[in-house]
């Protein structure tokens, strides 16, 4: 097996990119700093905004050679930098689709001068035409009342009746709020839900996932329970070491856990009161 498969390395993507030859990966899927000031243990959020826009043109130059000829990728990004961004992987790529993922934020607090913010941006682009996408495996499936609605005739047997229709290019899916059993310590986190999605239908079963700015390790883990191989990088060690305990730490123990230390907290507060 090659070295660099199932591997995270604890180092600036810029720097270990070379590690991985060029045309080996199937996706490449991405949650980069979005320069909106966050702390990530050092200081890749917090540039100008000329200096980020030339970081984010190094390492795209420096990613996209890695992808196989059908190969895609799913970079999220926000409102406020996505137009340059997906310019500039639209002189090297084709881009498919523009995804908006709702937060669903609760209707509280915000600002007083503009809207609330309460989206993220997903640039989807491919290679080329025959890019790999299974359809199939993302399928959204009918709920009893629609299939019964259905019923007639000329849908019996119809695929798209039974498997389900095409998700649209808007994600309604909560972030994970503290109590979540996915949450981890990493102030950007996102849902499984989306990340196996983007892999379903992206990355062939036995392919590849790249992800440059691993963070809480959420595309790693989302790749290893869908079938995937991934690599990918972190620069904090910190958030290495937590990328690492959720690899070998099932889901269900660490819900297990929390529960555990949620009612040994209740307990301690029930005592204290009494």
């Amino acid at each position: 097996m090659n070295p660099w498969l199932d591997r995270v390395y604890c180092e600036d993507a810029l720097a270990g990119l070379s590690r991985i030859p060029d045309g080996a990966v199937d996706l490449i899927l991405t949650d980069p700093p979005y320069n909106l000031g966050k702390d990530y243990g050092n200081d890749s959020d917090q540039q100008s905004e000329e200096d980020f826009l030339a970081w984010t043109a190094r390492w795209i130059d420096l990613a996209i050679p890695k992808l196989k000829d059908n190969g895609s990728l799913y970079i999220f990004a926000t409102w406020r930098y996505s137009p340059e961004i997906f310019v500039m992987l639209k002189k090297r790529l084709t881009m498919m689709n523009e995804i908006i993922w709702d937060r669903r934020v609760p209707s509280m607090g915000g600002s007083v001068r503009s809207y609330s913010s309460v989206h993220d941006t997903i640039g989807f682009f491919v290679r080329r035409k025959d890019y790999y996408f299974d359809l199939d495996a993302v399928r959204i499936p009918y709920d009893a009342a629609t299939k019964k609605a259905r019923s007639r005739s000329i849908f019996v047997g119809s695929k798209w009746l039974e498997l389900g229709y095409n998700p649209k290019d808007l994600w309604s899916v909560s972030r994970l709020h503290r109590e979540h059993p996915e949450r981890a310590e990493h102030p950007t986190q996102k849902p499984l839900e989306i990340i196996e999605r983007m892999i379903k239908a992206s990355c062939p079963p036995g392919g590849v996932v790249l992800d440059p700015f691993m963070g809480s390790g959420t595309t790693a883990l989302a790749a290893r329970r869908t079938g995937r191989h991934f690599c990918g990088f972190e620069l904090n060690a910190a958030y290495c070491a937590i990328i690492e305990q959720r690899l070998t730490t099932p889901i269900a123990d660490t819900i297990a856990k929390r529960r555990a230390a949620k009612q040994a907290s209740k307990k301690i507060t029930v005592e204290s009161t009494d």
